[in-house]
């Protein structure tokens, strides 16, 4: 059966302790008193209560100030950034669109022109390749 004292030692313990030299008992018991003592010390000294800092609002509003400046800064470069991009699909689509009419401008042209080869060719009286006959032939022949 173990026998703690009030500091929790057992009788084996206890014993130890009696056996140690006198002069490591003694340094060891000047050591504990020491700790003792600060400790006492510690826990019934008076204790100052710090205020909270004060808030230092120049430093503060310049901070502020300053993210306002950098915010606007970026913002306006994202702006801009935006701005030539769209104005840029604007340009390339003004583009498209005035190669499509030019495109369609020159189908017609040649379709046009495909019309009118193809009314002259109409109106001959007759075929380019029989042309050489036709100027031998007089125009009472051509009748008759």
């Amino acid at each position: 059966m173990k026998f703690n004292d009030e500091h929790g030692k057992t009788a084996g313990e206890l014993e130890k302790l009696e056996t140690l030299e006198p002069e490591l008992r003694e340094a060891l018991g000047n050591f504990k008193a020491s700790v003792d003592a600060w400790s006492d010390a510690m826990t019934s000294r008076p204790r100052e209560a710090k205020a909270p800092a004060r808030a230092n609002w120049s430093a503060i509003t310049k901070w502020a100030l300053g993210c306002v400046v950098f915010a606007g800064t970026v913002s306006g470069g994202v702006y801009q950034n935006y701005r030539q991009q769209e104005a840029a699909k604007v340009e390339a689509a003004r583009i498209a669109e005035q190669q499509r009419e030019l495109a369609a401008t020159k189908v017609k042209i040649q379709d046009d022109d495909l019309m009118a080869n193809v009314d002259s060719d109409i109106a001959r009286e007759v075929p380019s390749a029989l042309e050489p006959m036709a100027s031998l032939m007089t125009d009472d022949s051509r009748g008759n």
